[in-house]
């Protein structure tokens, strides 16, 4: 039987995921921009291939698609919290989160 979670524990736990997701779109942003400003400048660091500059910024969208769809959930009910980072409510559960 599943112990069902107190309000406190339900806040703490959705802005730790909150925070984990703030730095995964920082992080994501400056891999995506890094890889698009050596892709126009290809002489500032390193001479990387343009595919291979594709590439990265495939593989940090993909990894970021991931990580959210393991981060970014409600920690009450464990569904999908959508778009907005600064949630108040779960819509499928009604958990308070802020």
């Amino acid at each position: 039987m599943m112990q069902k979670k107190d309000n406190n524990q339900i806040l703490q736990e959705f802005h730790l995921r909150q925070s984990r997701q703030i730095i995964a779109i920082a992080i994501t942003l400056f891999f995506v921009l890094l890889a698009a400003v050596l892709y126009k400048r290809p002489d500032v660091f390193w001479t990387f291939s343009k595919s291979a500059l594709y590439s990265m910024q495939i593989v940090t969208i993909a990894a970021f698609l991931v990580f959210t769809a393991y981060n970014w959930t409600c920690p009450s009910c464990k569904k999908g919290l959508g778009s907005d980072i600064n949630k108040r409510v779960c819509k499928k559960c009604g958990a308070r989160l802020q």
